[in-house]
């Protein structure tokens, strides 16, 4: 069984209430134009098509969906005084000194050498943005989340990472600073902040294709990840899907995540060490599963399992 991680649609919903509004135009009752035998049989026959469809759409409940899948806001409050200028000096990545210290190169005892950090970790993809209801609600990294702040969600970026991101479509660059975990859809690599959105004209499209460029002295590949392969709002569908793969694979974790919705229960599968060997699990569980999985970070500060 493939399962794939949607948001979910009320297209069905409404394309009943469109039909049934295109009916009731083609056959308006009138005191003149009494409604003939078939026409009342037509009524009946769309009645029960209707009551069949509501029936039927609680399956729905039991796929997986998309974390965060509302639409921004059409008309964002303007941002408050003074909160601009903030926003900006807690995003600033120092410059490197002139003439840096010198280093001893023998290290401290039963201490590890600090190994450099690869240089010109770039990557290309869509970018979306979320203010409220986020605003005002915890971070993954435990603050609240501000979205007049310079700001961003990323699956697999460590906590306090500067990134710089450009607008491809126009040119125009911010620099945030990671905070949270997201997003969980399809096709997007960053969720900004309001005030991010803002400086590279986001706000308007929504969604556009973006460079996301890592500052500063950072290994994003580093450390452990794990593949999300499902979203519910459903704790026992959740748990099923643990149960069923829990024969094949473990670590299996179920993540209780109090969204805008409502609680979610995210299922995670596995903790891999590196993000290049996370890829390939999240690989061969697409190829022997039929998953889509979104490889995530596992944070020392929120572990697998725990609640956000």
């Amino acid at each position: 069984m493939k399962i794939s991680i949607e948001p979910l649609s009320a297209a069905a919903g409404s394309r009943i209430t469109d039909s049934v509004s295109a009916f009731y135009g083609r056959h308006r009752l009138s005191n003149r134009l009494p409604i003939s035998f078939e026409t009342l049989a037509a009524v009946c026959g769309l009645c029960v098509l209707c009551a069949l469809c509501v029936n039927s759409s609680g399956c729905a409940a039991h796929r997986p969906i998309a974390d965060r899948s509302q639409p921004p806001p059409a008309q964002p409050s303007e941002t408050p005084a003074g909160k601009a200028e903030s926003a900006k000096k807690s995003t600033d990545v120092p410059e490197p000194a002139a003439n840096p210290p010198a280093v001893s190169p023998t290290p401290k005892k039963n201490k590890a050498p600090i190994l450099p950090a690869p240089s010109g970790y770039i990557e290309e993809g869509n970018a979306s943005w979320y203010g409220t209801p986020f605003h005002g609600r915890h971070a993954s990294n435990g603050e609240v989340y501000d979205m007049y702040k310079l700001t961003a969600a990323h699956r697999t970026l460590p906590f306090e990472t500067m990134v710089r991101v450009t607008n491809l479509n126009n040119g125009k660059s911010t620099t945030v600073r990671i905070t949270d975990r997201g997003p969980f859809v399809e096709n997007r690599i960053i969720d900004l902040s309001l005030a991010a959105a803002r400086e590279i004209e986001l706000v308007g499209p929504g969604v556009a294709r973006v460079r996301v460029e890592v500052l500063g002295n950072v290994d994003p590949t580093a450390g452990f990840f794990t593949a999300q392969v499902g979203a519910f709002r459903d704790a026992g569908n959740a748990e099923r899907l643990r149960d069923r793969l829990s024969a094949s694979y473990s670590p299996i974790f179920i993540q209780q995540y109090d969204s805008s919705d409502g609680v979610l229960y995210r299922v995670r599968v596995g903790k891999i060490s590196g993000e290049d060997a996370a890829r390939q699990f999240s690989d061969h569980l697409h190829d022997r599963e039929g998953f889509t999985p979104f490889v995530t970070r596992l944070d020392e500060a929120a572990p697998a399992g725990g609640i956000r």
